[in-house]
């Protein structure tokens, strides 16, 4: 019970908080998403469950029923013939199609945001495996992504004693190890590097977070944090570099307070001009289909980011890797 509707899990690890996992794990999901594919997402985080945040549904909560736990819809999936996802007469990208989302948390299950956790090693234990083997997710998930507290503790082995005894062969398709570029992340990262070749984790790839910052008020993207050195430790552990994550203020306020991003004209991030003329200034009278209002989906809202363009790359080659061995 739990895992039967899933195909893929990918689990999000770091030796290191801070580094960002949480960001990394939530642009994965909504670019996964945007890519066509059916995405849970399982915080594991037990003291720091930020999930709920990130997708802007902590006032949600789990339902009970009958065999397990019903995770929070984030948006349910819209295709060419459906249309509208929440069904809504008004248009808002009618030509943009993504894939469900649903998210499982103990943020959900907590009275409020600063609710301490202060449990002992084996209510985690109990608490992540309860999470793993009772969560109803929809049938046919392509992808369970699974958010991680930082280093190796209880929940790392709980998580990898509970996937070992209750998925079934290939359904753990690895992980993705989220770092940031100083050495003393990276030194700390290693030690995560180690732990999945110790537990016979596949690394997918290494992600190097907050390499660059996206001024909001010109056209530069800063390396405030160096770069290059999550690139360096993938070349040493012989590990697949999936990419650098600058920071992007407007995907703060995108989190934080539902606002569309945008950037002067110009701006550049990765090679790509994210600036000018966009989604964001697209009126609804000019273009009704590519118009996003206030309350438009944050996966609506999310294309207009300029992160957006680096994760779809990230993930175009995490699904080559993993649906191109499962087929």
């Amino acid at each position: 019970m739990g895992l039967e509707n899933v195909k893929h899990i990918i689990l999000v690890l770091s030796g290191k908080g801070g580094v960002g996992k949480s960001s990394i794990t939530t642009q994965l999901a909504l670019t996964l998403s945007l890519q066509g594919r059916s995405v849970g997402v399982l915080d594991v985080d037990l003291t720091g469950p930020n999930i709920p945040r990130f997708f802007g549904i902590e006032a949600k909560k789990v339902t009970q029923a009958a065999g397990g736990l019903v995770p929070v819809v984030v948006h349910e999936g819209r295709d060419k013939t459906i249309g509208i996802a929440n069904g809504s007469t008004k248009k808002r990208r009618d030509n943009l199609t993504f894939g469900s989302l649903s998210c499982m948390s103990l943020g959900f299950i907590l009275s409020s945001r600063s609710s301490a956790v202060i449990w002992r090693g084996p209510k985690k234990t109990a608490m992540v495996r309860q999470f793993l083997t009772s969560t109803l997710w929809p049938a046919n998930l392509d992808y369970l992504l699974i958010d991680t507290p930082p280093g190796t503790s209880d929940e790392h082995i709980s998580l990898l004693e509970t996937l070992l005894k209750e998925a079934m062969p290939g359904q753990l398709a690895g992980a993705v190890v989220v770092t940031t570029p100083q050495a003393i992340s990276t030194s700390d990262v290693k030690k995560e590097l180690n732990f999945c070749v110790k537990t016979n984790v596949k690394v997918l790839g290494i992600v190097e977070n907050m390499s660059g910052f996206v001024c909001p008020h010109c056209r530069e993207c800063t390396n405030v944090f160096s770069k290059g050195g999550g690139e360096v430790m993938a070349r040493e552990f012989g590990k697949p570099f999936l990419g650098s994550v600058p920071i992007d203020p407007a995907f703060v306020m995108l989190i934080e307070e539902g606002k569309l991003p945008t950037y002067p004209e110009g701006t550049m991030v990765e090679g790509v001009d994210v600036g000018g003329a966009g989604l964001a200034d697209v009126s609804e009278a000019q273009d009704p289909d590519n118009y996003v209002p206030d309350d438009g989906l944050l996966v609506e809202k999310y294309t207009s980011c300029s992160l957006y363009p680096i994760f779809d790359g990230i993930v175009k080659r995490l699904v080559l890797d993993v649906e191109g061995e499962a087929s």
